[in-house]
């Protein structure tokens, strides 16, 4: 028998179920869910470390990408499996479909121990772990908090948990700070706080409790709103009435923060890993790239994204984020997203409690490149970046017109493709990583 399988589920849509559950519009809800479903792929490149894997997905993988990831790692045994059925909620999804789960148990059979990860420690994570113990097996989660401590990654991954950490933490730690804001229930409320917020400071942000990528959050600068209070407050019921989550979940309603772009792109970002024994362990760090709306698009990482002074400042606020989070018995993956203000203010805008939209760049350029990869190299990634071309293109296409440019394990540098699924949305994903941001601007 052999030692150890690891099986990864891809599951965004689960990290967020109670808010996509909640969409009015039924063709909105299904697009959420697919377009998650479409980045599982992706993930691929986050477990490239894994050596005896079975990968969970929603949609069976283009074959090509296949052979392509695994001409770039190592991998010992890779078995993909989805569930016939996709409703959002993978783990259900895998348990409900009998002849898939029997599949599964026949491999797991082989070994003698279960190591669980996923994108998220959701709800349905735990039922299927708890189904696997029921089955006989022998499972580990190293990257989520005990059935007790389940309760941190909503908690302190939703907009109102850490805007209330930083609250409790405010005379131990005065510099974690956040945007001067409040947090209510109803749109009726929420709207008259907005409004009177968006007339003194020439602009708002509302955010849902727990959005996801930019869905959820409203950002509305001078101009975009009436300048009478009555006709702005009603201006802003009648848009948050349009979504039902807005009714149903906490709204936190914000300063619209007067970015400093001059500052790693306004948006910086550090990234740990609370370890089972409660160990915190930097990442990587760099810029996020968001669009207008507040739409998180991919990231630059690199040693000189920021200088030294703010770099260890930024660093300091996430080991103390992340300190607090390990007392209460949180484990895993987390982030800190944060605003560099032009008074000179680092705001923490949020955190998330799971796997992000670049974990698979540190794991996969860790595996190619080496841990160091940050200090060495410069990097620039997109996960959806959406083609001029409307035609469709597969993904055997796409690598051979940019044959030159694709990633050599010899010089390493160049492109690494992280999704094929997205090419039906007219998009690609990408790594870019050289030793120089030029050399990385010019790929």
């Amino acid at each position: 028998m052999k030692k150890n399988v690891t099986i990864y589920v891809s599951n965004m849509s689960e990290d967020i179920w109670e808010f996509i559950d909640s969409f009015n519009d039924f063709k909105m809800k299904s697009f959420e869910i697919q377009e998650n479903a479409r980045l599982a792929d992706q993930h691929l490149h986050g477990v490239c470390d894994e050596k005896e894997l079975v990968f969970i997905s929603p949609y069976v993988l283009e074959q090509d990408f296949v052979e392509y990831i695994k001409s770039l790692y190592q991998f010992n045994s890779l078995n993909l499996f989805s569930p016939e059925k996709h409703t959002g909620e993978i783990c259900t999804d895998l348990i409900n479909d009998k002849k898939l789960f029997m599949q599964l148990k026949k491999i797991l059979d082989e070994y003698s121990q279960v190591t669980l990860k996923s994108y998220s420690a959701s709800q349905q994570f735990y039922l299927l772990k708890n189904r696997l113990i029921a089955e006989g097996y022998s499972v580990v989660t190293p990257e989520s908090p005990t059935d007790e401590a389940a309760w941190t990654v909503n908690f302190f991954g939703s907009k109102s948990g850490i805007r209330q950490l930083a609250h409790m933490t405010s005379i131990e730690e005065p510099d974690f700070q956040v945007a001067e804001g409040l947090i209510c229930m109803g749109i009726f409320e929420a709207s008259r706080i907005a409004a009177n917020k968006y007339l003194k400071k020439r602009g708002v942000v509302i955010k849902t409790n727990k959005g996801h990528s930019g869905s959820g959050v409203l950002i509305f600068r001078e101009g975009d709103l009436p300048n009478e209070y009555h006709n702005c407050q009603q201006k802003l019921e009648s848009i948050l009435s349009k979504d039902n989550y807005w009714v149903q979940f906490p709204i936190v309603v914000e300063d619209l923060v007067n970015v400093n772009l001059k500052v790693g792109g306004g948006f910086p970002n550090t990234e740990y890993l609370i370890k089972g024994n409660g160990e915190i362990e930097l990442l990587y760090y760099g810029g996020l790239i968001v669009t207008d709306q507040g739409v998180f698009k991919g990231m630059e990482i690199g040693d000189n994204v920021f200088n030294d002074r703010f770099l260890a400042s930024i660093i300091d606020f996430g080991y103390f984020i992340g300190e607090k989070y390990s007392k209460f018995g949180y484990r895993g993956y987390y982030d800190v997203d944060m605003i560099a203000s032009k008074n000179g203010n680092i705001y923490v805008s949020e955190s998330n409690t799971r796997r992000t939209g670049s974990t698979h760049v540190y794991q996969s350029l860790s595996n190619l490149i080496g841990e160091d990869f940050v200090e060495d190299t410069y990097v620039i990634s997109n996960n959806i970046h959406y083609r001029s071309d409307k035609a469709f293109v597969k993904f055997n296409e796409v690598t051979g017109r940019v044959q030159h440019l694709m990633f050599d394990k010899n010089s390493k540098e160049g492109v690494i493709f992280t999704s094929a699924n997205i090419l039906s949305q007219n998009a690609v994903g990408y790594i870019i990583v050289s030793p120089t941001k030029r050399r990385t601007v010019e790929i």
